[in-house]
């Protein structure tokens, strides 16, 4: 069953197109990626799919309910969590939760327990320290577990690890995934090395239209290979090489690239190298990543 079906939707704002004929769909208990730079409308898809704003063309489902602008019924099912998430800085995080299931009119013994697991999910129960000291990283996770306590069925996620340090994008990533038990992500970002690493599914937006959808192993099927690497030990080696077998770009000292396509083969590279007697530290085919096929995807 698909949680989200984005049907054919466009949006105009003026004389620009911000959104033409986007059209995918996010499986049950996936977490998809929606790719994209700053500026290519997935802030606008998203928003669409909360109700904030109508489309000019085509309809969006949620859990097979038509959402509509305005009022919107299809909520119910949503879960969301913005790129700058805001709280009341003088609560704790469970006052916080408590906060909310309140104004939601949650049964107190049941805000009350489902706030514990998800603080525990997120890695803050135990935290008594007021929101204003939070860091980043811990207002990100309280938003996620703020997004989940009404237990919906998609919690859309916008940019959630854009301005994380490299142990702060981890956790984030690593709690979207334990949540996609409970419920279906839509993660959107154009961090794409996030993306390669928890998501199942992704389709890449460019200028407002949808340009590949799949899995990672669909798109290697339809893209090029990456080429291999080859590091040696000496960088007058690296020169040698290069000026034997043309196209190689130096990445280092003496590391150099060969990239697929353009007439070198791994196997006579490296049948010429031992021939030669020239010491190799390291040999590497490459393998496809979604930056390659993004690039490759939008042309560049």
């Amino acid at each position: 069953m698909n949680m989200l079906e984005i049907c054919h939707i466009s949006k105009r704002f003026g004389d620009k197109k911000v959104l033409v004929d986007v059209d995918f769909a996010v499986p049950e208990h996936a977490v998809y990626g929606f790719v994209g730079q700053n500026g290519a409308g997935k802030t606008t898809t998203m928003k669409m799919v909360l109700g904030l704003l109508p489309a000019d063309t085509g309809e969006i489902l949620v859990n097979g309910e038509r959402v509509s602008f305005g009022e919107n019924p299809a909520n119910r099912y949503i879960g969301y969590l913005p790129d700058v998430p805001e709280f009341y800085p003088y609560m704790t995080a469970g006052e916080y939760l408590k906060f909310c299931g309140e104004v939601t009119g949650m049964d107190v013994k049941e805000c009350r327990k489902r706030s514990e697991e998800l603080l525990s999910l997120v890695g803050l129960f135990g935290e008594k320290h007021r929101i204003k000291g939070f860091s980043r990283g811990m207002k990100q996770r309280l938003g996620i577990a703020q997004a989940l306590l009404n237990r919906p069925k998609l919690l859309i996620c916008d940019e959630p690890t854009s301005a994380l340090d490299p142990v702060g994008r981890k956790e984030i990533l690593d709690i979207l995934v334990s949540a996609k038990e409970q419920t279906t992500v839509l993660f959107s970002t154009h961090i794409l090395s996030d993306v390669e690493r928890i998501c199942e599914q992704f389709a890449f937006l460019h200028e407002g239209k949808i340009l590949r959808q799949g899995s990672m192993d669909d798109m290697r099927k339809s893209c090029k290979e990456a080429g291999f690497e080859i590091e040696l030990e000496r960088a007058q080696d690296a020169e040698k090489l290069i000026e034997h077998f043309p196209g190689g770009v130096r990445r280092g000292r003496a590391y150099i690239h060969y990239e697929s396509g353009k007439g070198q083969q791994m196997e006579t590279v490296l049948a010429w190298l031992v021939k030669e007697r020239i010491r190799i530290r390291k040999v590497e085919k490459c393998s496809l990543t979604l930056e390659n096929l993004f690039m490759e995807v939008i042309g560049r």
